[in-house]
């Protein structure tokens, strides 16, 4: 069975020219120019990724990849023709596997969207939750266990701890922790690894007490250190 794909983007020439490489690659395509209509048909059929515009009619990218990501690990691919560093970050936080400024060249898309199809697939196939005192990580529930309680958090602060807790005592900068958790190389404002620690310190209360905490290494980044 071909792996489904959405197109969201309402500029219908460029969807095309995205579809035709992709259905020579092998995938199955779906075109959609509003954000509410890719939303209805994604509640009915999930595809394998969404290659998602910011800018759409009915109702925008974000707002799609948050109503997405309220119920779906699902590869989001955000697309842009603002280069700007307040859109990179924020589809970031609201949890895009990816972003493409317009234009682009269509190989150099394809190949990044094997490369998330590939994280993805990976991602679900990790084996036993991590465990320390008072904390379970799982990947292959995407669950969160503290103190006896689960904690709801969306896939990329929960795959941020699950790396960190992963690799304990070892300090990672923003950049590295990008380019892991993230699985591209980032182009400009590293602030969204401070935005998703201060989201699992505030989910994590008093967690020295179990004999760990998530560090700040001033200067250079962060490690989930265990004493």
């Amino acid at each position: 069975m071909k792996p489904l794909i959405y197109i969201v983007d309402d500029d219908a020439n460029i969807s095309r020219l995205i579809r035709l490489y992709l259905e020579q690659e092998g995938y199955e395509v779906r075109q959609f120019l509003r954000g509410d209509e890719a939303l209805a048909a994604f509640r009915q059929v999930e595809p394998a990724l969404m290659l998602l515009d910011i800018m759409l009619p009915g109702m925008d990218g974000w707002e799609v990849c948050r109503e997405v990501r309220a119920h779906s690990r699902l590869p989001i691919i955000m697309l842009s023709a603002k280069e700007d560093t307040f859109d990179k970050v924020k589809s970031l936080e609201l949890g895009a596997d990816d972003y493409i400024t317009k234009p682009f060249d269509p190989q150099e898309m394809v190949a990044r969207i094997k490369a998330v199809l590939r994280r993805s697939t990976g991602s679900a196939a990790v084996g036993e939750a991590l465990r320390f005192p008072g904390l379970s990580v799982s990947l292959t529930s995407y669950e969160v266990v503290y103190d006896g309680k689960p904690v709801p958090m969306p896939p990329k602060e929960l795959e941020l701890l699950h790396f960190l807790a992963l690799h304990q005592n070892q300090v990672f900068t923003r950049e590295q922790l990008l380019e892991k958790v993230w699985g591209f190389d980032y182009f400009g404002d590293s602030r969204t690894v401070d935005v998703h620690i201060k989201r699992l310190r505030e989910k994590l209360p008093g967690s020295d007490r179990f004999g760990w905490v998530i560090r700040t290494v001033w200067s250079v980044g962060y490690k989930f250190e265990v004493k």
